[in-house]
């Protein structure tokens, strides 16, 4: 009863804490956007950036018209949990107006650790504790002339692709309440896509940079574990690293996920960060090399894509066909297999870990809980249960998941590790011996889920979840939206409880408008690769007129 009441007396003091800061903001941030603040909007971050280098635009500026945007953008999808603004207006006066972000403001996913403010990831326990100092992400913002201002919402847990707790609430789609913009970065998908910020920052270990990029229509590239700073920052689960989690940039234009990456790397991150491999921004001319090869994972044993995500990776395979590329279907060592692996990892404890901050009563992701009552579920029981699916549902995919989630001894878990070890290595023989250069794929097999849709959904992850335990570079940019027409789900029979569950959620009708993208995946620390790969397929969908329309909030 003592842990009930004083979880809910933190979420009350937080979420009231959080309505003061915007409130007590000056009268300005509360006024209509004007034709001053518009034009700083449009324009490209490169081109913030010089002008506030030139001297003809003003930092303080630049934060009044992200300030707005984002208190409309928090108005409509509640987006937003830390508030820096009053804090940022010092920042601003007083940054580097000569650094690669000069006067840029950044959003930043709630683990991001900024002195004075908290970091709580949705625990009402980790309510009004502060954190003492600047991660290592923050310091190098700064230094390089950038503006943190806000902070955004995720899952507790950071294990789902839907972003709510019981602390800030539920961050909705900006193209559809009734829709999730994703997890764990989804505030910040909300946030970008309403266009209340244009760089922002993520984290990502089963896609939760990379599916909400794809369920709000932004973009981003996941990074190889060691290429960006991560050091400083709470987590909930820390120590886990058998599954690389990674912090990585999210943009709301391609233009503006290149100039991010270029100016971060410009300021050697691994002088920030011990973690960081030293490793300088790398110029790459595909055009000018051979012919690139691309191959094409049309299906992960598990899950089909729906409609609306096949239509576009056919619409960006055949546009690349068009123009004389190589695109080849491909089948890789078993992505089944990755998922079977990665979930035993990521959840070798039993889900403890993640679980040790909640207080009595305090509401779980759907997808968590259900994932922690299969962990749970006696061994013996969990064996009758795999006996039924596999022997009387004739679901070999899904029994081979429930059978081996279980807490793991030391003694398994080095077998997982040697497993992954293994599995990276026949992926490194296929694409050497595939010659690919890059692999193509839906990011997830549905468009946005449905509130409470990750109770189905969190078995589901596997298009994002396999880089992460290949520790590939994977982009993700958006390609087209749900139409109601064109992917109409007509007669469909699941292979598996997977694949049944997640279609439960699919209906064209009521998706239609959602965004989807495609995934752009490179070998690992090829981060530079994958962006002049995506940077091709944005050029020739919109040379043939089927370039991507970003979401536009009317003011």
């Amino acid at each position: 009863m003592f842990s009930f009441l004083a979880h809910r007396r933190a979420c009350v003091a937080k979420q009231r804490e959080r309505q003061e800061r915007i409130q007590n903001l000056p009268p300005s941030y509360h006024s209509a956007l004007t034709p001053a603040d518009k034009g700083i909007l449009a324009l490209p971050v490169a081109e913030v950036v010089a002008n506030v280098q030139a001297g003809s635009l003003d930092p303080s500026d630049i934060l009044l018209a992200y300030g707005k945007k984002a208190l409309k953008a928090h108005a409509e999808t509640n987006c937003l949990t830390e508030v820096l603004i009053s804090k940022a207006e010092g920042w601003a006066k007083n940054c580097n107006t000569q650094g690669p972000l000069a006067g840029m403001p950044v959003s930043l996913k709630d683990t991001a650790a900024i002195t004075g403010f908290d970091s709580c990831i949705g625990y009402s326990a980790w309510v009004g504790k502060p954190m003492q100092k600047d991660c290592a992400l923050v310091r190098l913002l700064r230094d390089a002339g950038a503006v943190p201002f806000v902070k955004t919402n995720v899952p507790i847990t950071l294990l789902s692709f839907e972003s709510a707790n019981d602390v800030f609430g539920v961050t909705t789609n900006p193209h559809n309440k009734r829709y999730s913009p994703g997890g764990s970065t989804g505030g910040e998908a909300a946030l970008l896509a309403y266009g209340g910020s244009r760089l922002g920052i993520g984290t990502d270990v089963a896609g939760s940079v990379r599916a909400p990029a794809h369920y709000s229509g932004v973009y981003t590239i996941k990074a190889s574990m060691h290429r960006f700073l991560k050091t400083g920052n709470p987590t909930s689960m820390p120590g886990q690293e058998a599954i690389p989690a990674v912090y990585s940039p999210m943009t709301r234009t391609l233009e503006d996920l290149e100039t991010f990456w270029r100016a971060i790397v410009s300021m050697k991150p691994w002088e920030y960060d011990h973690s960081c491999l030293p490793i300088p921004w790398r110029e790459i001319d595909l055009l000018g090399s051979k012919p690139i090869r691309w191959g094409v994972i049309w299906d992960d044993g598990v899950v089909t894509p729906s409609p609306a995500c096949r239509r576009a990776l056919q619409e960006v395979v055949s546009t690349l066909e068009a123009h004389k590329h190589e695109v080849v279907a491909i089948d890789p060592p078993s992505p089944y297999e990755a998922l079977q692996i990665s979930s035993q990892l990521l959840l070798a404890d039993g889900s403890k870990t993640c679980m040790q901050p909640m207080r009595f009563n305090e509401t779980n992701d759907p997808g968590v809980h259900q994932a922690r009552l299969m962990f749970r579920m006696p061994r013996f029981v969990k064996s009758l249960y795999a006996w039924y699916l596999r022997h009387i549902r004739r679901d070999e995919v899904y029994a081979g998941l429930i059978e081996s989630w279980y807490e793991k001894s030391i003694e398994e878990y080095l077998a997982l590790i040697a497993r992954r070890e293994g599995y990276r290595e026949r992926w490194f023989a296929m694409m050497r011996d595939e010659a690919l250069d890059f692999v193509l794929t839906v990011p997830n097999a549905l468009p946005a889920v449905p509130h409470g849709g990750m109770k189905e959904g969190f078995k589901a992850c596997g298009y994002t979840f396999l880089f992460n335990i290949l520790d590939y570079s994977a982009g993700v940019l958006p390609v087209t939206h749900v139409d109601r027409a064109r992917d109409a789900l007509s007669s469909f029979k699941p292979r598996n409880a997977i694949e049944a569950g997640s279609y439960q959620m699919y209906d064209a009708d009521r998706m239609h408008g959602l965004p989807v993208g495609v995934q752009v995946v490179g070998k690992r620390l090829e981060e530079e690769k994958v962006l002049e790969g995506m940077k091709i397929i944005e050029k020739l969908l919109k040379g043939d007129g089927k370039g991507y329309v970003l979401y536009n909030a009317d003011d």
